[in-house]
């Protein structure tokens, strides 16, 4: 059974989310709006296809007139250039994929099917004419909705948005997030560590993450443990208007953990701090004025992990997606036998493969720690086990969430 004294991932999840409203409207050119949101209905300025045009190659007739013998070629129709006139009975005009359909043809006849003798075209043994035909507006029509709000713009929406001439769109404004990373033995890449230091890494996959969610990443730095100099950092998130502040590491009750002290000497209302996830459990959710506070474990795959199932989601609420907490999982095929599971929800590193019969298979790797990032990078997937999980044989129905490329 899951520890009844840590909140549920999926009720964190729900709190975080509390009050996450999009931050407002900008509007932008359609050649920079890859991975934004509406934030309004778009509405499509026109018909598509404006007419009817062809969908073939070949020969646009009434289909009726076939049965009398030859029918008489009397033009051509191409995109962007159609023939003029409507077709009079026992005339045909050569058409290509694209081009407007004369007025009076119902059919074309493909022009595989069609030889062109002289003037005329006969149709071959046991060729016909079909339709073939897209009708105007097939597509969509002016003044119907091409696209709703809470769309993410990628490059099949960005196509249907260009096509219903929208050279520019709204858009909600990006959340602006801040990263804090803290800690005295963190050292910027690049440096060279003292003996017992580290390289900081955190910020370099949880502001991949939230950029990737749609958020405009500012990098505050490195912060020693000192509440002083936390609380600096803090005021340089707040003078930078940010939407959201995550901080990395400091996050749990140790001596050198000040940053829940430092949060509520400038303000923060907390909402939480632990939660029944592994890795994960010690991540506080609160406010501070307008901005949503997230602050993420020091390990870094616990960090990672926990930026994916609540930062990601808390950037797309900002920005209106009205999917922001949908499922992201799926059903794979355990490779490996697991055993029972005890009070916290298990997000375990997995290698991904398909078998003869082409399923899914999630097979974890063995070494689980939260600080391996070798392994964390070996992984395409996290295989999630409930709390309280009975054993697991291999070869079972699992769940699992796939890892970002």
């Amino acid at each position: 059974m899951a520890d009844n004294k840590l909140l549920s991932v999926d009720d964190a999840l729900a709190r975080v989310l509390t009050g996450a409203l999009s931050l407002g409207e900008e509007e932008i050119a359609l050649t920079n709006a890859r991975g934004r949101t509406l934030s309004r209905d778009l509405v499509a300025k026109r018909t598509q296809p404006p007419v009817d045009v062809s969908a073939m190659d070949g020969y646009a007739l009434r289909a009726a007139d076939l049965a009398s013998g030859p029918v008489r070629l009397v033009g051509e129709s191409a995109a962007g250039h159609g023939y003029g006139a409507p077709l009079q009975p026992g005339e045909a005009v050569r058409i290509f994929t694209g081009a407007p359909v004369p007025a009076g043809a119902d059919a074309i006849l493909l022009q595989e099917d069609a030889e062109a003798t002289g003037g005329g075209v006969t149709v071959r043994p046991g060729a016909k004419a079909g339709h073939h035909i897209r009708a105007a507006g097939l597509d969509f029509r002016e003044g119907a909705p091409a696209l709703y709000a809470g769309t993410r713009l990628g490059p099949g929406e960005l196509a249907l948005a260009a096509a219903a001439n929208h050279a520019r769109v709204p858009v909600a404004r990006r959340p602006r997030v801040a990263l804090l990373a803290s800690g005295d033995e963190l050292v910027p890449p690049g440096a060279e560590p003292g003996p017992s230091q580290i390289i900081a890494c955190n910020s370099f996959a949880v502001g991949a993450i939230a950029e990737a969610a749609g958020a405009e990443i500012i990098d505050l730095g490195i912060f020693r443990d000192d509440l002083a100099e936390l609380e600096r950092g803090i005021g340089l998130a707040r003078e930078a208007q940010a939407d959201v502040l995550v901080t990395l590491g400091g996050a749990s009750v140790g001596d050198h953990d000040l940053l829940r002290p430092a949060l509520a000497r400038q303000g923060m209302t907390l909402d939480f701090w632990k939660i029944a996830m592994r890795p994960g459990k010690p991540l506080i959710s609160g406010r501070l004025g307008d901005a949503h506070i997230l602050g993420l474990p020091g390990n870094p795959v616990a960090s990672i992990v926990c930026a994916l199932v609540f930062l990601a989601p808390l950037v797309r609420a900002l920005q209106g997606d009205p999917r922001a907490g949908a499922d992201q999982t799926e059903m794979a095929i355990a490779g490996a036998d697991l055993p029972a599971n005890k009070g916290r929800r298990d997000y375990m590193r997995a290698t991904l493969a398909t078998d003869a019969d082409g399923r899914l298979v999630a097979t974890p790797l063995p070494m689980q720690d939260s600080s391996l990032l070798t392994e964390f990078a070996r992984s395409r997937a996290l295989l999630i086990r409930e709390p309280g999980d009975p054993p697991m044989a291999g070869g079972s129905p699992c769940r699992i969430w796939r890892l970002p490329a």
